[in-house]
């Protein structure tokens, strides 16, 4: 039997979206600049307050007396089953499972892979064979059943044929030969016979980053990517040659890709800005010219007094890449919180994990480690949850969340509790 509509919406939930973002857009720019003062003049002509933003312990506590103690227990309850629930996916991180909150009431997750992921493979100034292997191998594994991969083709020739090769190894059902902001775009509204995208995955230049970051919502991305940054920490201990060397490493992929020094030794970081312009020099001339500009107008050295310090300026911008070569890599290890991927010790470099060492290459920048983790096999699984209930329950869930929603003022949320309360008999 074929699908058929009773009632079709007239309108979607992206129906006013394009007006909405222009208004948004605006009021973040202005609060940019206006700030604090910015914000309060918002909430007093769409609010009507003025008083106090930051709410005193004072009023809190005056609230914990005044509020009645029926209205505090629904709360609790409602609070005990959310953590509870909360407690068993941590535990759970990474794995179906079900649970009993209440008596007669289950809550579980399932982990579902999306059906189909877009990888993007650059192909523009350099052959990037090691992004195919990072986002359709991942895909892949992770139990995604179509995966389209998109790589900007060459005159005469199409996509790089050291890509369509790595790409078809890794799994991918559909190559196209299409880069930049039409590979997004055929990707996302599933162009050339191919299924919409459910998320797009992979590193590109600022236009598909920005693409990307546009058509978030209407599919899931990896992350919001910018230029390749590496960071390394490094104290008197360091060989100031593998440090420049490293920095050159990363410093090669354009322009605009910060290179970082943090280091508590100023000999070190006086003989690598010594070695840098010597090593940018001996160069080919297209990586030459790129790390010239990224080391001239984006490298950094910054002294630190202690490993403290150095620490703190670390995660403060949450490189992308993180090497760390120091006399106690094992403390940084166990301080360090903010990067997209660490590389401990001098043995290790960030080209290692770029290419082939085993760990995903496609990983957070401009400071975006402070909140997420690179690629991993989890960016293609929906962890989603569900609940059941035995018809007893509902005698203690149905009447809370009744009593709950009028509180809120939801009426109507209320009356999806009472309609069962009366059907099983019982009373709210």
């Amino acid at each position: 039997m074929a699908i058929k509509y009773l009632k079709k919406a007239k309108k979607t939930a992206s129906t006013d979206d394009i007006k909405t973002r222009q208004i948004v857009q605006e009021l973040l720019s202005d609060l940019e600049k206006t700030r604090e003062e910015g914000c309060k003049e918002l909430t007093k002509k769409f609010d009507k307050y003025y008083g106090d933003i930051i709410v005193t312990k004072e009023k809190i506590e005056d609230i914990k007396k005044k509020l009645d103690q029926k209205t505090k227990d629904d709360i609790k309850f409602s609070y005990d089953r959310v953590r509870k629930f909360a407690e068993a996916q941590l535990k759970n991180y990474g794995q179906d499972f079900e649970i009993e909150l209440s008596k007669g009431l289950f809550a579980g997750q399932k982990l579902i892979p999306v059906n189909t992921a877009g990888c993007y493979i650059p192909g523009g100034r350099y052959a990037h064979i090691a992004s195919a292997v990072m986002s359709v191998t991942t895909a892949k594994v992770a139990g995604v059943k179509n995966i389209i991969a998109c790589s900007p083709p060459k005159k005469n020739i199409g996509a790089h044929p050291a890509i369509i090769y790595t790409a078809d190894l890794c799994g991918a059902d559909v190559i196209l030969n299409l880069g930049g902001v039409p590979a997004i775009a055929a990707m996302t509204y599933g162009m050339f016979n191919n299924s919409p995208a459910d998320i797009l995955v992979g590193p590109g230049n600022q236009f598909v980053a920005e693409a990307k970051r546009i058509l978030y919502g209407k599919v899931g991305i990896d992350l919001f990517a910018g230029p390749t940054e590496i960071a390394v920490i490094a104290d008197e201990s360091a060989d100031s040659e593998i440090v420049a060397f490293d920095l050159v490493g990363q410093a090669e992929h354009g322009y605009n890709s910060p290179a970082w020094l943090f280091t508590t030794s100023e000999n070190l970081a006086n003989e690598v800005i010594a070695l840098m312009p010597k090593l940018i020099a001996d160069l080919p001339e297209i990586p030459r010219i790129s790390s010239e500009a990224a080391w001239r107008d984006y490298g950094e050295v910054i002294l630190c007094d202690n490993n403290e310090e150095l620490v703190s300026i670390s995660d403060e911008y949450a490189p992308e890449h993180l090497e760390v070569q120091t006399r106690k890599d094992d403390w940084f290890h166990k301080k360090l919180k903010n990067y997209g991927s660490l590389f401990i010790g001098e043995e290790t470099t960030v080209a290692y994990g770029d290419k082939c060492s085993g760990t995903n290459h496609i990983l957070p920048t401009k400071g975006a480690g402070k909140y997420t983790g690179g690629l991993f096999v989890g960016k293609f699984i929906k962890t989603l949850s569900f609940q059941r209930m035995t018809k007893e329950s509902t005698k203690e869930v149905g009447a809370a969340a009744a009593r709950i929603s009028r509180y809120e003022g939801m009426e109507a949320h209320a009356r999806t509790g009472d309609v069962r309360l009366r059907k099983y008999g019982y009373s709210n």
